[in-house]
């Protein structure tokens, strides 16, 4: 019997002394404000509470180990005191996603009793334990500095007065409830009769399935069920662009990658469908995978899907004549080959599901980042009509791309389906790490010419993304490669050739960048390349090569109005020639998926009773604030209090919408809004909101006038829109980075905390590509599996970002907005590399790159 104390109240325990504290709490106790983000691999610190005094892991805390101890989770803190933590961290815009919130405010807690007056660097130092992945750790350490002054003094910092519509920082939407923990991710839900099941992975990324034997998983007390490839009632393929990817793999069928499921097992809880799921034997006729995708390419090479060539795509942009010439002939030229790591999101919510019968059909619980896509593709799996399934979703803990594809949505469906019980699934950090795309790896060969006065010729590039085992949208990762090989620069002649190419490695998908990044380093540092060999200003150089109104992209838009490139460059030139050792870059990231393809959106604002209003709407919330543009816009309309607001998305509201996606959500929805407005404001001038109580107002934005590659057309309109940016990297003299400056073009600034808050965390991510951060493979097999190997800086490898905010009006988006979520680290690789060359002139053509040795 082991005796503690949990906040204040005294509890015994005589279960299993190694069991660890994070279980104990969430399935015992019910406490779910303390989070799991690594699955015992104390990484991340979203699990952290406060033991005698002293800050530390539950995920790693055996309960052995706790007899007379003093345990407290954010429930025991007083709450005067956790009130005050939480809410700097909300009005400082700490809160994005909010699942590393709650451990940070544990945190916080327990450095006020250490240090109630620390420096920032202390409090950096304080929270090097907690990941975030989605802030860049700025704003919160703004939170906690406000915090521990409010606590040690009794005088509340002062909150910012801004308004509640376009422009004015309101507070995130739930901002509150995520940060002490109250409102529920996916794994904190519960049901009545909830089952829990185990995915059995493939042992290899290339092999024959000779048999799959699981008499002794069935055997084992409290399996519920095992179920295969065959149990599938529907159309077992699935696919964002094809439908290339089998929910398991079946008998006498061959694995494309080590994620690949075999089985899945159900039993009455997680444990026992872990151990179970661990001893179902496959037999195998193990394959030499293809690895390399130069390799796959080759005449002869192993067909990773049979009778589909390892060339999913080969996108071609060209513009003038004969590239080649054009760049022998210009009097500077650089050319290098340029390569692009394998990236993990490493949001810190790993992928969860929860399916339950409902009526006829099915309602599943989803993180993911279109919920009308997953209604369609879970129809498409359990044969039924997309009626018969309804997805809600439950907003994420961070995505940034990688909850586009379905990873166990699918699996919990089926299981809740054949069993008629509520079934969940959820993958522990490896499985994570094994399973979902990730950001494309890119071999890029490119040559780019100018002339003696320093303006751009020709442009020419071969680009070679390995998309791994399954399509899921790496053709069009690899057309934004393309669309994007000359930046935010015009180039008149262009010869660019990208190819998308399965492998049997870990499929590669949809990350924050979607190409633009990749190909950004490559032509970033051979701009800087061109500037020392032809001896030309970098500020200047890239400020005459700029795109602005009239000029024309890689694919052959003209731009018209709202090209913020120069704007941004001009923000940071007194600090670029200010700087010792600095490197610049630009960049461009299209808003839209565009390409010919349809963008829209549909809302419907309903009126409810007592003056309470709903929103409904078809976009993920994933920490970037989606829920704001939308409340901000209705106030902004109408008027309304964004009190009396609530939003929910759900299928039943039947307003399909495409996935959260291409920074495209605060246009597309903010539109909508507009459209959704115009009636209401005419009723509300004769009528009070109450007075209106049952009535609803749909509104709808859609843009169908871009144009497709390739496309015989007298206007090129590849996307809607694009959002600009200029940043540079400041180095010391021990060639570290001091500074990094901003310079985003927002369009219209809708909301400047969260503004800031985006471009904090994307520029941290970007700095964690340019520097750590990888996920190699070595004959199609992980090297490690673990969160801390990824390289996500933490909080002291953070060096501080300023933020500058530029407005340059769109002509489509609402007010002239313009998407921010994926541009912030378009620039930041290629900047860190011509600033580490401007430091100790050696040219880096490989991610993540090596530091200076010392001076």
């Amino acid at each position: 019997m082991i005796t503690f104390f949990l906040n204040g109240k005294e509890m015994k325990y005589s279960g299993d002394g190694d069991r660890t504290l994070l279980s104990w709490l969430r399935e015992t106790k019910g406490i779910t404000s303390v989070k799991d983000g690594c699955s015992g691999q104390a990484t991340c610190g979203a699990c952290t509470v406060e033991i005698n005094g002293k800050a530390k892991l539950s995920c790693t805390q055996k309960l052995k180990f706790l007899e007379q101890a003093q345990v407290i989770t954010m429930e025991g803190i007083p709450e005067p005191v956790r009130d005050v933590i939480a809410q700097a961290f909300v009005n400082k815009g700490a809160v994005q996603c909010g699942f590393c919130t709650p451990g940070l405010i544990m945190r916080t807690k327990v450095l006020f009793t250490e240090n109630p007056n620390p420096s920032r660097e202390e409090i950096k130092k304080a929270i090097n334990q907690n990941l975030c992945r989605c802030t860049g750790y700025v704003k919160i350490v703004d939170a906690i500095e406000d915090a521990l002054k409010t606590l040690a003094t009794g005088i509340e910092a002062p909150v910012e007065k801004t308004g509640m519509g376009v422009g004015g920082s309101m507070k995130k939407y739930e901002a509150y409830e995520t940060a002490i923990g109250q409102r529920p991710f996916v794994d904190d839900l519960k049901f009545e009769g909830m089952a829990f099941a185990a995915l059995r992975f493939s042992d290899h990324p290339r092999a024959k399935v000779i048999s799959i034997d699981d008499s002794e998983a069935r055997s084992m007390e409290g399996v519920i069920r095992i179920i295969k490839a065959a149990d599938v009632t529907g159309d077992r393929y699935t696919g964002l662009i094809i439908s290339d990817w089998p929910l398991m793999i079946a008998p006498d069928e061959t694995t494309r990658y080590i994620g690949d499921v075999i089985a899945g097992v159900v039993a009455t809880d997680e444990e026992t469908a872990r151990a179970a799921a661990a001893l179902i034997s496959i037999e195998y006729e193990i394959l030499e995978p293809v690895s390399d995708p130069h390799k796959a390419l080759e005449a002869g090479a192993p067909q990773v899907h049979p009778g589909r060539s390892n060339l999913l795509e080969k996108c071609v942009v060209r513009r003038g004549e004969a590239a080649d010439q054009v760049i022998q002939n210009s009097k500077y030229v650089a050319s290098g080959i340029f390569e692009t790591q394998r990236i993990e999101h490493a949001f810190l919510e790993t992928e969860v599901a929860i399916a339950l019968p409902e009526g006829e059909g099915i309602h599943l619980y989803s993180q993911g980042q279109g919920i009308y896509v997953d209604q369609k593709q879970v129809a498409s799996l359990l044969g039924l009509g997309e009626d018969k399934v309804r997805v809600t979703l439950v907003p994420c803990g961070g995505g940034f791309g990688g909850r586009e594809d379905m990873t166990v949505q699918g699996h919990a469906a089926l299981f809740a389906w054949l069993l008629k019980q509520p079934v969940k699934v959820h993958l522990t950090r490896e499985e994570s790490i094994i399973m979902h795309p990730k950001r494309h790896p890119v071999w890029m060969a490119i040559s780019i010419g100018c002339d003696e006065k320093g303006m751009l010729t020709g442009m020419k590039l071969l680009a070679i993304g390995d998309t791994g085992a399954y399509a899921s949208v790496g053709t069009k990762v690899m057309e934004r490669v393309a669309g994007h090989a000359t930046g935010g620069y015009f180039v008149p002649i262009v010869n660019i050739e990208s190819l998308t190419v399965y492998t049997n490695n870990i499929p590669s998908g949809a990350m924050r960048g979607f190409g633009a990044n990749q190909v950004a380093f490559a032509l970033e540092s051979c701009i800087d390349e061109l500037c020392e060999k032809g001896g030309f200003d970098r500020w200047q150089f890239r400020w005459d090569n700029a795109l602005f109104s009239g000029r024309m992209t890689a694919t052959g838009q003209i731009l018209e109005k709202g090209v913020g490139i120069r704007p941004c460059l001009l923000a940071l030139k007194d600090h670029f020639y200010a700087a010792k050792y600095a490197g610049l870059a630009v960049g461009i990231k299209n808003s839209g998926v565009g390409n010919g393809m349809t963008d829209f959106s549909d809302v419907r604002i309903i009126i409810l009773e007592g003056g309470k209003v709903r929103i409904e709407h078809g976009w993920t919330e994933m920490g970037q604030g989606v829920q704001n543009m939308a409340i901000q816009v209705l106030h902004e309309e109408t008027g309304i209090d964004p009190a009396s607001v609530t939003v929910v998305i759900d299928t039943d509201a039947g307003l399909p919408t495409g996935m959260t996606t291409s920074s495209r959500a605060t246009a597309l929805l903010g539109n909508a809004i507009i459209d959704a407005a115009v009636s209401l404001k005419k009723e509300l001038k004769d009528h009070s909101i109450e007075q209106l109580a049952g009535n609803s107002y749909h509104g709808k934005y859609y843009c169908d006038w871009t144009t497709k590659p390739g496309a015989d057309v007298d206007r090129i309109i590849t996307h809607y829109s694009y959002g600009y940016a200029a940043q540079l990297v400041v180095l010391d003299d021990e060639g570290e980075i001091s500074k990094v400056y901003a310079a985003h073009d927002a369009g219209k600034i809708m909301n400047p905390m969260l503004f800031e808050g985006q471009i904090q965390g994307a520029v941290h991510m970007g700095l964690g590509y340019a520097l750590t951060e990888d996920l190699p493979m070595e004959n199609s097999r992980l090297v490690s599996t673990k969160l801390r190997d990824c390289g996500v800086l933490t909080a002291t490898q953070t060096p501080e970002i300023e933020v500058i905010g530029i407005e340059e009006e769109d002509p489509v988006g609402p007010y002239g907005a313009k998407g921010i979520g994926e541009i912030g680290l378009v620039p930041t690789a290629a900047a860190v590399a011509n600033a580490l060359f401007a430091y100790d002139g050696i040219r880096r053509k490989r991610l993540p790159m090596k530091r200076p040795g010392k001076r």
